[in-house]
C-alpha cells in the first residue's frame, strides 16, 4: 500500500476533492495549514493572526491507496491543483508498511 500527501492551494480543494469522489477514492483526510517556503505572493497572500509570520496558506490532503492506484490518484491532484503559477504544491508518495484498524484490530486492507 502507499500512501500520497499532496499540499496544494486552499482554493483548489474543492475541486481536487469532488473529482477523488468521482473517480471512487472516497476516503482521505485534509489538513488546514500555513506554511513557509521559497513562494510568497505578497499580492494574494497575506499573514494569519495564528502564524504572523507564514504567508501560504495550504491544505494537506492524505490518501492511503494500493499501488495500482497512485498514478491515477496523483493525475486526479495533478490536473485539478494546477494553475500555471509557483505555489501549486507538492506531492509525495510513501511506503505504507501495515494499516490496523483501531475498531476491532483487524490488520491489512479494509
Amino acid at each position: 500500500m502507499k500512501e500520497i500527501k499532496a499540499y496544494i492551494r486552499e482554493k483548489r480543494l474543492i475541486d481536487v476533492a469532488e473529482n477523488l469522489k468521482k473517480e471512487n477514492f472516497c476516503c482521505f483526510t485534509v489538513f488546514q495549514g500555513e506554511g513557509v517556503g521559497d513562494y510568497t505572493d505578497p499580492e494574494t497572500e497575506f499573514p494569519s493572526l495564528a502564524f504572523p509570520f507564514l504567508h501560504d496558506k495550504v491544505v494537506k490532503i492524505e490518501i492511503v491507496c494500493n499501488k495500482e492506484e497512485v498514478d491515477e490518484i496523483i493525475n486526479i491532484i495533478k490536473s485539478h491543483a494546477h494553475t500555471g503559477k509557483r505555489g501549486d504544491g507538492l506531492i509525495y508518495v510513501s511506503n505504507v508498511e501495515q494499516r490496523i484498524r483501531i475498531r476491532d484490530g483487524k490488520l491489512g486492507r479494509q
